[in-house]
């Protein structure tokens, strides 16, 4: 089997990375993102875009916020990371311009690229300092979980504020609250995460966007690297352009149901979005936290990163089918299987990476990965908020879930190891 199960010891630094994930995840304006765009007459392309502009600002500032991370030390990048996020939520609460939004998703990026690799790498770090390489799809599924875990908290939270204030502007300004504890959090890390501090200078500055650029080159016409990262990204760039259009069909179910029929239209699908979120992200933290148990009943990896994959893509077809048909709640469950199927696989796919590529092209790879799979989301949000503007909702999730499945030759993986 190509995962044995270990036990690893949950010593203060464990506790201190699964704090860190759940108080990360009280985002508390995500279940209802795309609703405060509607609200605010978006279109769906329009949304689509906000979305492609996130995306790809979060690759291009992950090159100059690498670098930073590298000079200032990843504690203190982190620290910048939560400030540019704290902008960002002010900058949504005041926004009253398409522009403004615009900003606010630029800002929101420049925390992304300042937090996401960087933090994981500190995990990675830990393992290894600590000798639990081996262990890397049950210590990060079980310290993703803790995410999931405060992603199900913030839902009910999110529903409660939006029930008694009546509008989704105030969400942005709680969400402040849990970040600055993060700070905390992250500052107490001990100082052998922080990194090799490096100097920064202009040189440096400019080797380095030639290294990323020449990795990813180096990535994308190497086909055995290529299958790989392409696995991973194509489904998780899927998820991060769909996830949210959750929101609109829940909005439906909630208008539809013939329940709390005596509260206003905001605060009856405000209860029933924030509650079927907390179901949602509980059955998330369930699935990261079994990763490495599902992981380990295949001979290979690879068999349930195509499996999973596959049905993912099958299930959110079938969830623009019910949802165009009227059959709502049926739409509901099977875009839910969305969320579990990635959460499921995102665990099992970066160890199938960090196992089976070489140790020498290693950080190149996930670094491609990384930028791959924000390419794909930023090239399929716009399609599909397109695609719902043209035919509907439930068209769009139908025309791209249908596209990836198609392209199933590009991506599906060979038993055998990518690399030596």
């Amino acid at each position: 089997m190509s995962q044995v199960k270990q036990k690893f010891n949950k010593d203060l630094q464990y506790y201190k990375f699964c704090l860190y994930g759940f108080l990360k995840n009280l985002r508390f304006f995500e279940p209802f993102l795309i609703l405060f765009f509607l609200e605010n007459n978006l279109t769906f392309l329009q949304i689509g875009v906000l979305y492609s502009i996130r995306e790809i600002s979060r690759n291009i500032l992950e090159i100059p916020s690498g670098i930073i991370s590298d000079s200032l030390g990843r504690k203190k990048t982190m620290i910048f990371s939560f400030g540019f996020y704290i902008v960002s939520f002010i900058t949504f609460y005041m926004a009253g311009s398409y522009s403004i939004l615009i900003f606010a998703m630029i800002i929101y990026s420049l925390g992304d690229a300042f937090r996401t690799g960087t933090h994981k790498a500190m995990i990675f770090d830990y393992l290894k300092m600590k000798g639990w390489e081996n262990q890397k799809v049950y210590y990060y599924g079980h310290t993703r979980s803790w995410s999931q875990f405060g992603s199900a908290i913030s839902a009910l939270i999110a529903g409660v504020l939006v029930f008694y204030s009546g509008n989704y502007k105030m969400i942005f300004l709680f969400s402040a609250i849990p970040y600055i504890l993060d700070l905390i959090i992250v500052a107490s890390y001990p100082n052998e995460l922080d990194g090799q501090a490096a100097r920064f200078s202009k040189d440096y500055l400019i080797r380095n966007i030639k290294k990323v650029l020449k990795d990813f080159l180096f990535t994308i016409i190497n086909l055995k690297v290529l299958k790989p990262i392409a696995n991973l990204s194509v489904f998780t760039g899927y998820f991060r352009a769909m996830k949210d259009y959750l929101q609109p069909v829940l909005l439906t179910l909630a208008l539809a149901l013939p329940v709390l029929a005596f509260l206003e239209d905001k605060q009856r699908s405000a209860m029933i979005i924030g509650l079927v979120y907390f179901v949602v992200y509980l059955l998330t933290s369930f699935s990261s936290r079994n990763s490495g148990r599902f992981s380990s009943r295949f001979s290979f990896l690879s068999i349930p990163l195509n499996v999973t994959i596959t049905i993912g893509l099958i299930i959110g077809i079938l969830s623009g089918v019910f949802y165009e048909s009227g059959y709502i709640i049926l739409a509901v469950i099977l875009f839910v299987g969305i969320y579990i199927i990635e959460n499921l696989r995102k665990p099992i796919g970066v160890a199938y990476i960090t196992e089976n590529i070489k140790t020498d092209i290693l950080a190149t790879v996930l670094s491609a990965e990384s930028q791959l799979h924000s390419l794909i989301a930023a090239l399929l949000a716009p399609l599909i908020g397109f695609f719902a503007d043209k035919f509907g909702l439930g068209y769009a999730v139908m025309i791209i879930s249908a596209m990836l499945l198609i392209l199933g030759p590009v991506y599906l993986l060979k038993k055998k190891k990518a690399a030596g």
